[in-house]
């Protein structure tokens, strides 16, 4: 989505660019990928975000963010459905040595290795409980995203509550304001202190995308070609891909009319629960219908039904 974005500085060089820097990997389970994708129809993309890189060593490796990518038929406007990281799931097993089982979604990640493993072990639990079969999947270094924030000049962020960061003890306080790549990827970490704790912090994940879109429309990175390589190479260095066999090119040709302010943010119907003595995020009513107006590309229906889990980004 954040590709897309650029597309006001030339689609066809972005590309050309983007393609000698971005990792490429299967990140997608088969039983999970869209068997051959159209981009004339509507598309779903996995986006998973983590602090660590997909071949960094060590156990506990969590994505931090789980985002489905919906861009109904059309192009011009896209969803971004935040998956809890707590959410209580059946885990499959992977076919290597986790034998699957109930857990928080984000352990899916852990469970599969981390990286590539991880990813596809991931979008395999997405698919048994939504039955979405994915276009394709990107895995996010957010560290990474530190240096594509600065390199823009960094980002306009709205603050709703104050709130001080557990990990710096940095204070935001209410207002819009200017964050660099650090403050702002801290800021969007938050969860504790915030009144809707984990659902405030995916709102200002999806707000933090769309700020990032807007700034980069909002560049002259056409008439500084140092500077658009400088952040060319920075965002394929933060990114994993896997486009399910469509030329990158083509894929941001086709996503060239998706504007920063067709982004709509979602959440997953859902509500915390403590069980023995364990807090978890459960579906509500299977997901309040969300899952079907996803394969059905009824989402936009969906939404102006359903406001309550819509944020404004």
């Amino acid at each position: 989505m954040l590709l897309a974005g650029f597309a006001v500085v030339g689609v066809r060089l972005l590309a050309h660019r983007y393609e000698r820097t971005v990792s490429k990997e299967q990140l997608l389970a088969p039983d999970a990928r869209q068997a051959r994708t159209e981009l004339e129809t509507g598309l779903n993309y996995l986006i998973v975000g983590s602090d660590r890189r997909p071949d960094a060593p060590g156990p506990d490796q969590r994505s931090d963010t789980i985002l489905i990518v919906h861009v109904p038929p059309g192009l011009r406007e896209a969803y971004l459905i935040s998956v809890p990281r707590d959410l209580l799931v059946a885990i499959p097993p992977d076919g290597v040595g986790y034998a699957g089982g109930q857990d928080k979604i984000n352990a899916a990640y852990e469970h599969g290795g981390g990286g590539e493993g991880g990813t596809r072990l991931l979008s395999a639990t997405l698919t048994r409980l939504t039955g979405i079969r994915f276009d394709g999947a990107a895995l996010i270094d957010f560290a990474g995203f530190r240096r594509v924030i600065d390199l823009l000049g960094g980002i306009r962020m709205c603050v709703d509550t104050e709130v001080r960061s557990i990990h710096t003890g940095v204070l935001f306080p209410v207002g819009c304001q200017q964050m660099d790549g650090a403050r702002a990827l801290d800021y969007a970490r938050q969860r504790y202190d915030l009144p809707n704790g984990d659902y405030d912090r995916q709102r200002h994940q999806q707000q933090m995308l769309r700020a990032m879109m807007d700034r980069a429309g909002e560049t002259h990175l056409r008439t500084d070609p140092v500077q658009l390589d400088r952040v060319l190479r920075a965002v394929g260095n933060a990114l994993t891909v896997d486009t399910n066999g469509v030329p990158l090119d083509d894929l941001l040709f086709a996503l060239r009319s998706l504007p920063a302010d067709a982004l709509h943010g979602v959440q997953l119907p859902s509500y915390p629960q403590t069980i023995n003595g364990i807090s978890y995020v459960v579906l509500d009513n299977g997901g309040g219908g969300l899952f079907d107006a996803v394969r059905t590309d009824r989402l936009p229906d969906w939404s102006r039904a359903n406001p309550r889990w819509v944020n404004r980004l």
